[in-house]
This record gives C-alpha cells, sequence and structure tokens, in this order.
C-alpha cells in the first residue's frame, strides 16, 4: 500500500491480517420510528457490547454502526488510541475527530459552556444526526481530537448499537467514519472490513445505517446565528424550523461546494485517478469540523457533476461524453436518479446505478456512498453522476458528490 508522505497524515500499520479483527454479528429488530433497528436483548448481544466496551476502555479501536454511517471509535481521553484511529483511516492529523455521547449530560465534562440556541438545537434533534461544536474544556479530551482546537464538535446517535457500547465503555468515544480516509464512507459492516480488517480492533455488525450521510455540523458563532460548517443528515430546512431562516448562516461552501456556475472539462481517455488517502483541497490551517478540508468519499476511478438546466441536457452531454469514453477504453459508469432512464439511450454505461426517485431523497441519501463503492467493484474508470436540486437532503447529497468528484462539474448547459 502507498503511504502518504506529507506528515500531516498518519501512517496505516496492519497488525495482523484480517482475522485480527474481532466481528460481533448483531440481532436487531426492525423499528418502523427509527432509521435504524432496536438491538434485542439477548445474551449474544449483550456479551457482543460488553466486549466491545471492554476494548474501547483497554485503547482499542472499535468499529460501529450510527444512524448516519459506521464509525470508527476510540476512548476521546486516550492519546494513544486516538492516535490509533488515525493511523488505521490514515486520516490527516489536523482533521478534528467528532465526539459521541450517550446521555446530554455527559457534555459537562467536556464543553466549558452551551450556548442557548445550540441547547434548543440539541433537544431537538437530539439524538439524531446533529453535531455541535461547542467550547472545549481544557485537560479532558485528547488533543488529538480537537486537532489542537479550542472547540469540540459533540454528537448523540440516535442508533441503539452506539449508544448501549458509549454507556457500557462508560467514556466518550471520538469516532470519524470506518473507512480508509479519501474512501466512499461505509454504510455496511462489509464495507469497515473491506477498508479496515486487521487495521482495527473490531466490528459491531448492526446492519445497514438508516441515513446514509454523516452528520450535519453546526456552530454558534459570535453574532448568535448557526452556521453551518456541513450540511448532513439534518437539513437546513429542520434547523431552521427551530431557530427560524433568518438564524441560519450557512457557509457558501455548504450551499454550493464549488458553484454550479463553473465547468469542468471531463478528461477523457486520461489515466483513471486512483485515491490512496485524503487530499487537500486548501492550504488554510486546521478545520473547524470534519469534511471542511480535504477530498472524501471518492471512488478509485474519475467522477464528474453533470449539471445543466433540464435533465434532457444533462441526459444528451452524460451520454455523449460516455460514448467517447467507452471508444477510448475506459470502463464507465453512471449515477442517475430514476426518473432520468428513459432519457438515455440504451446500455449508456458499463455499470448504470441508481439514486432512487428525486422525490425521495432519503433514498438517494441512504445508497449513495454504497453506490460510488459499486463503481470500484465494476473497475469503473470513468464515472458520470447526475446533478440533483439544491434543497432539503439535496444540499448534503451534492457536497459528497462535489466532494467525491474533487470539485470537477461538467456544464450541459
Amino acid at each position: 500500500m502507498n503511504e502518504p508522505h506529507d506528515p500531516l497524515f498518519a501512517v496505516q500499520r496492519r497488525s495482523g491480517n484480517r482475522s485480527e479483527t474481532v466481528y460481533w454479528e448483531l440481532d436487531l429488530l426492525e423499528d418502523a420510528a427509527s432509521d435504524s433497528g432496536v438491538l434485542q436483548p439477548s445474551e449474544e448481544n449483550k456479551l457482543a457490547i460488553v466486549e466491545a466496551a471492554a476494548m474501547l476502555r483497554e485503547g482499542g479501536t472499535v468499529a460501529f454502526p450510527t444512524e448516519t454511517v459506521y464509525g470508527l471509535g476510540a476512548d476521546a481521553r486516550n492519546t494513544a488510541a486516538v492516535e490509533a484511529v488515525f493511523a488505521a483511516k490514515g486520516r490527516p492529523s489536523d482533521n478534528p475527530l467528532i465526539v459521541h455521547i450517550a446521555d446530554p449530560s455527559a457534555l459537562d465534562e467536556l464543553v466549558t459552556e452551551v450556548h442557548p440556541t445550540a441547547a434548543v438545537l440539541m433537544d431537538a434533534y437530539w439524538p439524531g444526526p446533529l453535531t455541535v461544536v461547542l467550547p472545549v474544556r481544557e485537560g479532558v479530551l485528547s488533543s488529538c481530537v480537537t486537532a489542537g482546537l479550542d472547540t469540540v464538535g459533540v454528537r448523540m446517535p440516535d442508533h441503539s448499537v452506539a449508544l448501549a457500547l458509549i454507556s457500557a465503555a462508560g467514556c466518550p468515544v471520538a469516532a470519524p467514519s470506518a473507512n480508509r480516509s479519501g474512501r466512499p464512507s461505509p454504510t455496511l459492516a462489509s464495507h469497515v472490513m473491506e477498508d479496515l480488517a486487521g487495521y482495527i480492533g473490531g466490528v459491531l455488525d448492526g446492519g445497514a445505517a438508516g441515513v446514509g450521510l454523516e452528520s450535519t455540523v453546526v456552530q454558534m458563532q459570535p453574532d448568535g446565528k448557526v452556521a453551518v460548517l456541513r450540511p448532513g443528515g439534518i437539513t437546513l430546512e429542520q434547523l431552521a424550523a427551530v431557530v427560524g431562516v433568518e438564524a441560519i448562516a450557512a457557509e457558501p461552501a455548504v450551499v454550493k461546494e464549488f458553484g454550479t456556475s463553473a465547468a469542468a472539462e471531463a478528461p477523457v481517455a486520461t489515466a483513471p485517478r486512483e485515491h490512496h488517502g485524503a487530499e487537500a483541497v486548501s492550504a488554510s490551517s486546521a478545520p473547524r469540523a470534519p469534511g471542511m478540508k480535504y477530498t472524501h468519499y471518492a471512488p478509485r476511478g474519475w467522477l464528474g457533476v453533470v449539471s445543466g438546466s433540464s435533465p434532457q441536457r444533462v441526459a444528451d452531454e452524460a451520454a455523449s461524453l460516455l460514448q467517447a469514453a467507452q471508444l477510448s477504453g475506459e470502463v464507465t459508469g453512471l449515477l442517475l436518479f430514476e426518473e432520468h432512464k428513459p432519457l438515455y439511450p440504451a446500455d449508456p454505461a458499463a455499470c448504470v446505478l441508481s439514486l432512487g426517485s428525486l422525490s425521495s431523497p432519503e433514498e438517494g441519501a441512504r445508497s449513495l456512498y454504497a453506490a460510488l463503492r459499486r463503481f470500484d467493484e465494476a473497475g469503473a474508470t470513468y464515472i458520470l453522476a447526475e446533478a440533483c436540486p439544491y434543497t432539503g437532503l439535496g444540499v448534503a447529497i451534492m457536497n459528497r458528490l462535489m466532494k467525491a468528484a474533487g470539485g470537477s462539474v461538467i456544464d450541459a448547459g
């Protein structure tokens, strides 16, 4: 494996073979009121949680399901354990981690204050896919968690396995997504094993993640407004419903990552891009939240996002580019929405995947990362993805697509 030379990047080291990563398969009951199942009180489940919690307390790393994606957890107070997370992922050391708690009362030990507006949002969306960046209490967490910042992102996940694990471990759990940095985030335990087996202590298999995209990250500004640092499972509209539209200060990068007016020429017949780790997209200092500085979520092949004034224009442009790429020897992939399939010719790409219906963005969010991984399985070297509207969950979907594409936008007119 190629190891990054940038000193900001931790070096991934395999402790042994795949069998050295403990795998616990859990029994969950489907719950219509939740994005994830409910952990059954079986002896097997209890034993798995006890063993995984002990591994965390002893300084080990455990991947576990949340309602967003699978996280790779470590005791947030233990520097050696947190460093093991960075090393396993090959994660840049200036990229802060989110701390997961099982009860809001745990905040008292971790942060110095909670702004009243932040408290209102936590009351509304905890447990759930909302991370709040707060002033960190000095000397409690490892400085590796905060990347040297005076703040820390905290959330309470809405998943019975995650809550049971954190409660049993008795410690705040620092957990980025449980994948190799730069790769699509894992929504299944099999994705975790694919990337990290042999590099981490254990994996709790709790089935598919219900939301499928990471949490929304917010931070209070000095003027009292809510800055949205990363879009995610809680939409801008949901935030505004609680605190008012005037209180939301979404950064331009959140709403339109690189701007839809910019066009990028698709590199037909060029060598496929390989991703061996996260790539810095800015030379600035440590990002305030995960997902703000580095290229993420990328498949191994080249990916471009096609945007246009109408679905037909997008389909025509994508079909033309895919045909040219195929003639140049590329293995092509197309990521589209179900309504647009009739707009394309038969077999427009070697691998055609759907994000479901535009009328159900939740389906697109759940399936995005798995789709990007399926392109890798198909050996796709040239991939085009349809853009979606920047509304609701579409903001988060486009944020992830644009990160995965490294800002490569094709303007279909």
